[in-house]
């Protein structure tokens, strides 16, 4: 039998992909360096050079995934125009996709981030939740939502929007049903952050 060669384009940005994969078609616990190796092609130890262990090639898919849903929401609110709603909405929407499509992976990216992770990881996440919060910022500035801490307020909305892309993971709600859902879920967060005269 032939060795696998060492070498390899970009070794690292092919590893994060094939366990992406893996960890979207057959969960986390399938995942190893010597599995990623053979599947992209190179000896089982080049893997080592970029991830020392399995811990660590975790820790970079999380950040990974924090990376693509931050730009991913980004991309959201920028395609949403100026109105408040519709920016809240395709942002909802956006994580909502996300959460959906990834589940397992959403999942190790919340359970890495909570272990004693890197600081790398904990900016990366910090860097695509800053959006949603950027947004609730902008609805406190232009007086559509009630003042106080942002982040209670957009913990509420996180609160929802996660609890939506759990019902559909779950089976409980068709994904056809979605975005009715969010548009009825965004309406009443509204009504109830809504600044009332003399509040």
């Amino acid at each position: 039998m032939t060795e696998r060669p060492y070498h390899h384009g970009n070794l690292r940005t092919a590893l994060l992909a094939q366990a992406e994969r893996t960890v979207r078609e057959r969960g986390v616990q399938d995942l190893s360096l010597r599995e990623l190796a053979r599947a992209v092609g190179v000896s089982h130890g080049a893997p080592r050079r970029h991830f020392p262990d399995r811990q660590a090639l975790l820790d970079a898919l999380a950040e990974a995934g924090f990376a693509r849903l931050g730009a991913e929401l980004r991309a959201a609110i920028d395609g949403a125009g100026e109105d408040f709603q519709s920016r809240l909405l395709a942002t909802a929407a956006a994580y909502v996709r996300f959460a959906t499509r990834d589940a397992t992976l959403l999942e190790l990216m919340f359970a890495v981030k909570h272990s004693e992770s890197s600081a790398t990881l904990q900016d990366a996440a910090e860097r695509a939740f800053s959006v949603l919060l950027e947004l609730i910022e902008q609805g406190q500035a232009d007086g559509v939502l009630e003042p106080g801490e942002p982040e209670r307020v957009g913990l509420v909305l996180f609160a929802t929007i996660q609890g939506i892309a759990a019902l559909i993971t779950g089976g409980m709600v068709q994904p056809e049903q979605l975005d009715g859902l969010l548009a009825d879920a965004i309406a009443h967060f509204l009504r109830g952050s809504r600044v009332t005269a003399g509040s």
